[in-house]
C-alpha cells in the first residue's frame, strides 16, 4: 500500500512538474499520458474539452490514436459513455467495453479487444469542462476502481490548467474571427453601396473597381444589357478623386447620329439649323468629374474620330466654332456589343478601341450569378416597398425556386421589373409564385429551359433555401437568432454562422 502511495504522489509530482513548463493542451497531456502509460500500464488515453458555447465534447489530445481517429471522437452530451459522464459529471468504470452496447466506439480505434474504460469528468467551477479516458487490462473491481479514483484525482489536478488553456484557446478563436471579421470590413470598404452582389465574379468586378478608382485610366465596362454598367461607372466615380465633380451620363444609342456631335460636343450659334445659341457640350459639363459614354459601340465612325483625339489631348472644338476647349475628365465607356467582332467589320475603330480599353471589366450576366438573386430580390422588395407603401414581409419559397430556374435574358434590370410588378400585384404580405410574369411561370411554355452550363448548383440552390428559412424565422422572432436556432432545432453557433456566412442582417428584421 505504502508503495503504491509512494507511485501516486509520483505520478501526480511529475504531473505537475508538467504543468509548469507546458502552455499548449495537446504538449501537456501527452506529457500527461506518458507518465501514465509508464507509471498505471495504460494502453491509450483521450481528453476531450467541450467546444465553447456547444453541447458537443471534443477529442483535443490522446495517446494511442492517429490523427483520424482522433478527428472523429467528437461526442454530443449524453451520447455514449462519455458523453453520459460529460452530462452526470461523475466517473464511470466499464469493465469490458467489448460487452457494453452503450460504448460507442466513435474513433473505430478499438478491434473487439477486451479492456476495460475508466473515464473522468475534469469539473471547474461547477461546470464539466472536459473527461479524461484511459483503456487498461482488464483486472479485478478492486484494482479498478482505486486507478478511477487516482484518475480523478488527476483530473483535479489539471482542472484547473485546463480551464486556463481552455480560456486561452477560446479568447485565440475569437481573435482569429475578430481577424477575420475585420478582413470581411476590409473587403467591404471596396464593396459599392449602390451595388448588390457577393458572388465570387462580383467580388472580383469590386476588387476591379477599387483598382482602378483613384487612377486616371479610362475603364471600359462590358456586359449584357441590364447587367448594372452604369452602376459600377458611378461607383468608380464616386471612389475616386473627382468625386466632388459631376457624374454626366450619356446614352450613344439613344441620340440620333446628326446630334451626337453636338450633344459630346457643343454648339456654337447658328451652325446648324436650330441652334439658336451656344450650348456646352457634355464633355465641357463634366469638366472636373466623369463622363459616362454608355452603348459606346453605337456611335459613327465620324463621331469615333473626334472622340479619339479628344481622349488623346483631351481639347476639342464646339460644332460650328474654331476655339479649343481643354478639359479635365474622366472617360468611362460601356458596351453590350462585341467591339473586336465590330472591328472585324470595319464598323468600329481599332485606335479608338485600344484607348478605351485601358481598363476593361466584365459584368457577368444575372444567369451567372443565381447566389446573388435571392440577395437582389429581397433589396428590390424593400425598395419598391417603400417607394408603394406597401409592406410585404416575404418572398414565398415556390417564387424563390421560379426565380432561380428562369434564364434572365434582361439580367438585373428584368429581375428589378418582375419585383415591382409582384409587389404591385400582391394581394397579402407575400409574393408568391402567380405574382410574378407570365414569362417565369414554367420554363417549357415559354422555350427556356436552363442549358447545361447554366445549370444551378446543389450549393446554389442549399444556400438560397438556407437564407429562405433563416430570414423567415428570423421575421418571425424578431431578428433574435436564439429563437431561430429552437425554431430551426438547430443551435444558436451555427445560426449566426450560417448569418454570417450568408450575409444576412439579423437588425433588419427586430421590430
Amino acid at each position: 500500500m505504502k508503495r503504491q502511495t509512494n507511485v501516486e504522489l509520483e505520478v501526480l509530482y511529475r504531473i505537475s512538474q508538467a504543468m509548469a513548463r507546458q502552455h499548449n493542451v495537446s504538449a501537456l497531456f501527452k506529457e500527461v499520458f506518458d507518465i501514465m502509460d509508464i507509471e498505471m500500464g495504460m494502453a491509450r488515453g483521450t481528453l476531450t474539452l467541450r467546444q465553447p458555447g456547444t453541447d458537443i465534447f471534443v477529442i483535443e489530445a490522446s495517446r494511442g490514436l492517429s490523427e483520424e481517429e482522433q478527428k472523429r471522437g467528437q461526442y454530443k452530451l449524453g451520447e455514449g459513455i462519455t458523453g453520459r459522464v460529460a452530462q452526470s459529471g461523475k466517473p464511470v468504470i466499464v469493465p469490458d467495453i467489448s460487452k457494453e452496447p452503450v460504448f460507442l466506439n466513435l474513433t473505430k480505434s478499438r478491434k473487439n479487444k477486451q479492456m476495460a474504460f475508466l473515464c473522468v469528468p475534469i469539473i471547474y467551477r461547477r461546470d464539466v469542462i472536459g473527461t479524461i479516458s484511459i483503456d487498461r487490462e482488464v483486472a479485478n473491481d478492486a484494482e479498478m476502481r482505486k486507478d478511477l479514483y487516482f484518475l480523478q484525482l488527476v483530473a483535479n489536478v489539471l482542472a484547473e490548467a485546463v480551464a486556463g488553456i481552455r480560456e486561452q484557446m477560446e479568447e485565440r478563436s475569437n481573435l482569429l474571427e475578430e481577424n477575420i471579421r475585420l478582413r470581411r470590413q476590409l473587403d467591404d470598404r471596396y464593396r459599392p453601396n449602390n451595388i448588390i452582389g457577393n458572388c465570387s465574379s462580383m467580388r472580383a468586378v469590386f476588387e476591379q473597381i477599387a483598382q482602378v478608382a483613384d487612377s486616371s485610366a479610362t475603364v471600359l465596362i462590358r456586359g449584357e444589357s441590364g447587367t448594372g454598367k452604369e452602376l459600377v461607372a458611378r461607383a468608380i466615380h464616386h471612389a475616386s478623386s473627382c468625386k466632388e465633380g459631376k457624374f454626366i451620363s450619356v446614352n450613344c444609342a439613344a441620340l440620333p447620329e446628326n446630334l451626337i456631335e453636338s450633344e459630346l460636343f457643343g454648339h456654337e450659334k447658328g451652325s446648324f439649323t436650330g441652334a439658336a445659341q451656344q450650348r456646352r457640350g457634355r464633355f465641357e459639363l463634366a469638366h472636373g468629374g466623369t463622363l459616362f459614354l454608355d452603348e459606346i459601340g453605337d456611335i459613327s465612325p465620324a463621331v469615333q474620330v473626334r472622340l479619339l483625339r479628344v481622349i488623346q489631348e483631351r481639347s476639342f472644338e464646339r460644332v460650328g466654332g474654331d476655339t479649343t476647349i481643354t478639359v479635365n475628365v474622366r472617360l468611362i465607356a460601356a458596351t453590350s456589343k462585341n467591339l473586336e467582332e465590330a472591328i472585324q467589320q470595319k464598323k468600329f475603330r481599332e485606335d479608338l478601341y485600344y484607348r478605351l480599353n485601358v481598363f476593361p471589366i466584365h459584368l457577368p450576366p444575372l444567369r451567372e450569378r443565381r447566389s446573388d438573386i435571392i440577395l437582389l430580390a429581397d433589396h428590390f422588395l424593400q425598395k419598391y416597398n417603400a417607394l408603394h407603401k406597401k409592406n410585404i414581409k416575404r418572398i414565398s419559397t415556390p417564387a424563390i425556386n421560379m426565380m432561380m430556374m428562369y434564364h434572365w435574358p434582361g439580367n438585373v434590370r428584368e429581375l428589378e421589373n418582375c419585383i415591382e410588378r409582384a409587389v404591385l400585384t400582391a394581394t397579402d404580405d407575400v409574393i408568391h409564385g402567380y405574382s410574378l410574369p407570365p414569362s417565369l411561370q414554367t420554363s417549357e411554355a415559354t422555350h427556356t429551359e436552363i442549358l447545361p452550363a447554366e445549370r444551378i448548383s446543389l450549393k446554389t440552390m442549399m444556400q438560397s433555401y438556407e437564407r429562405e428559412l433563416i430570414v423567415d424565422a428570423l421575421k418571425k422572432f424578431s431578428g433574435n437568432a436564439t429563437g431561430v436556432a429552437k425554431h430551426l432545432c438547430s443551435t444558436k453557433r451555427i445560426i449566426n454562422y450560417k448569418i454570417k456566412q450568408l450575409k444576412i442582417v439579423p437588425g433588419h428584421y427586430r421590430r
